[in-house]
């Protein structure tokens, strides 16, 4: 897809994802605008610094909070594509501030649909996680939701706006995920570990942003788009990380899965699977299923499919895990670790 002389918008444009984002598609289209939102002005400065004026004045900033419908508006106007990545995130903040995640989450996909059908907007791509397939913690509940909201309002019949949402699992290196982690605690001598069972799905950033920008090129708006990724078992990545270190098991935390999910079994029904990614069609009377039954690289999934981090057939080797680490910084900050320390597999999207 060809983006010159578009104008995008992205929400959470200064967390990793948007930074990665921001960098990618200034480095490959000559944009009209791209336009960051975001509610941290110290981390849109350090963005600036990597990005200045002079250099790029097709960089937009703006301080803003999606739960500000007024201002989404505002910022939106003349926008052609949107990239909605903003959210709270972190499991045990939203187990405990339960409406703070609902009013972003939620309610702040709710005002994004609203700006963008009001804007006239083309196309909205919706970050999502693995967490929004049978969740049972907080977070992949308000997800799931944002999901539903922004798969239902293709529904709506108002102008030609359309919504799609990508679903895919933990991002490498992102904020508060689990190698940066292990990485600060390998000094130590020690890495908490919550269960030696559990698997995950990892994404590289890059392997994100090029998704995503897939995605929007061939959506046609009530899809949930899920990649295929490889799966890691969490003591793998112990052992490559850190093999000189002794482990402590602590437990799963409360809203968290020993696998993940990113098509569930009720959805396979729904499910076509191409070469290197699921789409999860919508139920909802708008929806054409000739449009990609028709495609000759798709077939349906069969019944009682699941797509699961523990059931996946592409897995890390420890080589590749070693490639992946090297770039990834430890993340810094309250490492003396007592045995109460709250452990963290976590977030993708």
């Amino acid at each position: 897809m060809n983006l010159d002389s578009s104008n995008i918008l992205i929400t959470g444009g200064t967390g990793s994802f948007g930074k990665n984002f921001v960098s990618r598609v200034l480095e490959a289209y000559k944009l009209e605008r791209l336009i960051v939102y975001s509610r941290d002005e110290l981390k849109q400065f350090q963005l600036r610094q990597q990005f200045p004026v002079s250099e790029f004045p097709n960089l937009r900033m703006f301080i803003g909070d999606v739960r500000d419908r007024e201002r989404i508006s505002r910022v939106m106007d003349g926008v052609d594509f949107v990239v909605h990545a903003a959210a709270l995130k972190q499991i045990p903040t939203a187990e405990i501030n339960p409406l703070e995640a609902i009013k972003t989450n939620v309610l702040g996909a709710a005002n994004v649909i609203d700006a963008a059908f009001d804007q006239n907007v083309k196309k909205v791509v919706a970050l999502s996680t693995d967490k929004a397939a049978n969740p049972i913690n907080l977070y992949g509940a308000t997800k799931l939701c944002a999901d539903k909201l922004f798969v239902a309002a293709n529904g709506a019949g108002l102008r030609e706006t359309r919504f799609s949402v990508v679903r895919y699992g933990n991002v490498v290196g992102s904020r508060g995920s689990v190698i940066p982690y292990f990485l600060a605690q390998r000094a130590t001598g020690r890495l908490t570990i919550t269960d030696p069972r559990m698997t995950r799905f990892l994404i590289t950033l890059n392997q994100g942003v090029d998704f995503v920008l897939k995605c929007l090129d061939m959506m046609l708006g009530g899809e949930i788009f899920v990649p295929k990724i490889p799966s890691v078992r969490v003591m793998q990545l112990a052992e490559v990380i850190a093999p000189e270190c002794e482990h402590q098991i602590i437990g799963i935390r409360p809203g968290e899965k020993l696998h993940e999910t990113m098509v569930p079994e009720d959805d396979a029904r729904l499910t076509i699977e191409f070469e290197d990614h699921y789409v999860i069609q919508p139920t909802h009377s708008f929806w054409n299923p000739k449009n990609f039954l028709e495609d000759q690289s798709g077939r349906p999934c069969p019944d009682g499919f699941r797509y699961g981090s523990d059931t996946n057939t592409w897995w890390l080797t420890d080589g590749e895990i070693e490639e992946l680490v090297q770039n990834v910084e430890p993340e810094i900050g309250g490492y003396d670790l007592p045995s109460a320390v709250e452990p963290r597999f976590i977030v993708g999207g």
